[in-house]
């Protein structure tokens, strides 16, 4: 069990102490893992990746105001010793021109399966969530068709978020829970593994006046998206902001 939180802006500008929207998010989302915790985000045309092993609520995220989307993840360890920063999530990932982060939330029992039928390379990364970023990686490009690939390869229960270096947050999810909220006065999305994270993260951020005022609107995941399907295995949704 791990959490994976973030937002998505879609106009440009400043938001007054958004960091607090970042923390809060990441500190409520320790219920769903404290061995390690991190974020990424794009600045200046780079995409950052901060993490650490160790709980979020031990962690001081901070980001420039103008960001457009954070994508972030706290972990409950399973395979693969949190000690070592490189099994931690966010992951990066390279296609190309296009560099990108991802984070996991489930178990996959097939990643070294998939690393032998596809030729995948050697990692010393030990984490099994890291096999979603190698077959990202060998269809050379981020899409939705790549991210289909990805998501009918794995074999468990998951959800991904993914982050690319222009600011595109794609949310793509398996059997495991995930809760969006769009604030259309502010414009912008955010989210959380659980609703009740997510309300209860909204409390401390400058988004609570809005949500006070019921100014906000839940989006209906499995209503709205394109459903990624395959025989025997549960319904997988997939979105993408930009």
């Amino acid at each position: 069990m791990c959490g994976l939180f973030g937002f998505s802006r879609y106009a440009n500008g400043s938001f007054k102490d958004i960091n607090a929207l970042t923390r809060s998010l990441a500190e409520e989302s320790t219920v769903r893992g404290t061995d390690a915790a991190g974020i990424s985000y794009c600045h200046s045309g780079n995409l950052r990746i901060v993490k650490e092993g160790k709980s979020a609520s031990l962690i001081d995220f901070k980001h420039p105001d103008t960001v457009r989307a954070v994508m972030g993840h706290t972990r409950h360890s399973t395979q693969g010793s949190e000690k070592l920063a490189y099994n931690n999530h966010p992951f990066p990932g390279h296609v190309k021109s296009t560099r990108f982060a991802l984070a996991h939330n489930g178990v996959l029992w097939n990643d070294e399966e998939m690393r032998k039928k596809h030729h995948l390379p050697k990692t010393k990364i030990q984490t099994d969530s890291f096999i979603a970023v190698q077959l990202i990686e060998q269809k050379r490009q981020l899409n939705f068709d790549s991210l289909r690939y990805m998501a009918e390869q794995v074999e468990g229960s998951f959800r991904f978020s993914i982050l690319d270096q222009r600011d595109n947050l794609y949310l793509v999810k398996g059997d495991s829970p995930l809760s969006i909220l769009h604030f259309p006065k502010e414009k912008i999305y955010v989210y959380a593994s659980t609703e009740s994270i997510l309300y209860r993260a909204l409390v401390d951020s400058p988004l609570f006046s809005s949500m006070k005022q019921g100014e906000y609107e839940t989006v209906p995941i499995d209503r709205q998206f394109p459903q990624i399907r395959r025989k025997n295995q549960p319904d997988r949704s997939l979105h993408w902001w930009s």
